[in-house]
């Protein structure tokens, strides 16, 4: 059966709205998405009507993309972890240990800061498995610097790797409470950062 000119029409119509509708759609997630990062970034316990307001949508439009509070917190914190992975990975850590241990240092400051309490907001809803994947691509790169330090004598070797491992991320947590609470700014925290860490670690 030949199709009509008005069936036509109507099918490009169709076809027209759906496109716009899955558009939308798309909108809707990436506001959402971006709303939770920045919500849960100072605020760990924001609720979802917190969130649908910050992303500029309705509570129903929200749990139509995302099923429940958790499913949202994973998808940001998956992907607070990817772009923390991609932006670590465009660094140069070759050269100088110390030098390369610095500028991995206040890279991972700025991604820190800007996530903020997200870790926080993840552990309350994440296995502890699942948590551990935020610091492994970091720190996989930061023990590499400081096995290459070690061997040459610039970082300390009296000490568990494990545990400088430990005071760097400490460090870098505390830094970002210490903004949070006024105690430092934000512009004084990657230098102080970069300094309180290089002095422990030092030969």
């Amino acid at each position: 059966m030949a199709t009509t000119p008005a069936q036509t029409t109507e099918t490009t119509a169709n076809g027209g709205r759906d496109r716009a509708k899955r558009a939308d759609a798309v909108r809707n997630v990436e506001a959402i998405l971006a709303a939770a990062t920045r919500v849960l970034a100072t605020d760990p316990d924001a609720s979802i009507n917190e969130i649908a307001k910050a992303a500029g949508v309705g509570r129903v439009t929200l749990y139509g993309h995302f099923d429940s509070r958790a499913t949202l917190v994973r998808e940001v914190v998956d992907r607070a972890i990817a772009q923390t992975d991609e932006a670590m990975g465009r660094m140069d850590l070759g050269g100088d240990p110390r030098d390369a241990l610095g500028r991995m240092l206040e890279a991972t400051w700025h991604l820190t800061h800007r996530f903020g309490a997200l870790v926080v907001a993840g552990s309350q809803v994440l296995p502890p498995d699942e948590m551990r994947r935020a610091h492994e691509g970091p720190m996989t790169r930061a023990r590499g610097v400081l096995e290459r330090g070690r061997d040459i004598g610039e970082f300390r070797d009296d000490m568990p790797i494990d545990w400088q491992l430990s005071v760097i991320q400490a460090i870098l947590h505390g830094a970002s409470a210490a903004v949070h609470r006024g105690e430092i700014t934000a512009e004084e925290a990657p230098a102080l950062v970069r300094g309180t860490t290089l002095a422990a670690l030092s030969a």
